[in-house]
């Protein structure tokens, strides 16, 4: 049984850990290996998450069973989007995959966020279990990006975005 709760630093290897296993896993067929890896290398290397962890307006949370972490959630107040949370990480680790542990931790982020008035999140066009748990979610097709996560990704996303309840 995984219980959701907030990610600290000591977390943050198996955090990574995750990250690369479930990017590869999501994303190599879209991307290429080399790709894959050097996205990872950039966004989930462990300064990055240190930064995660620290950030103010921020929710970074884990599911773990006192084993393992199984699935990982990090979210933010925008700092472009007034009274905008932005979802820029939900993955829970393929053996774990629809059990019920991305709607828990997503359960939990959309409560974080009391300002919020919608949340965000960017979805590669091709991940079509991810538009279709978003979707079944509450988010809707708001537009789309040619740099998915950051200015020089150069990866195609669609952006969903969901009305929050205050």
């Amino acid at each position: 049984m995984f219980f959701v709760r907030t990610a600290s630093e000591r977390d943050l290897e198996k955090v990574r850990a995750l990250l690369v296993e479930t990017w590869h896993a999501t994303y190599d067929t879209f991307y290429g290996v080399e790709k894959v890896n050097e996205l990872t290398e950039r966004w989930h290397s462990l300064p990055a998450l240190k930064a995660r962890v620290a950030r103010k307006n921020a929710e970074f949370l884990v599911a773990d069973d006192g084993r393992q972490i199984g699935g990982m959630g990090f979210a933010a107040m925008s700092d472009t989007q007034a009274k905008t949370a932005v979802l820029h990480q939900l993955y829970v680790l393929p053996k774990f995959q629809r059990q019920g542990i991305g709607r828990d931790i997503f359960a939990e982020l959309e409560t974080c966020f009391p300002d919020a008035e919608r949340m965000r999140v960017e979805v590669e066009p091709q991940n079509l279990h991810a538009l279709a748990f978003y979707r079944a979610h509450g988010f809707a097709e708001a537009g789309e990006t040619a740099n998915c996560g950051d200015e020089q990704s150069g990866l195609p996303a669609i952006i969903l975005e969901k009305q929050l309840l205050g």
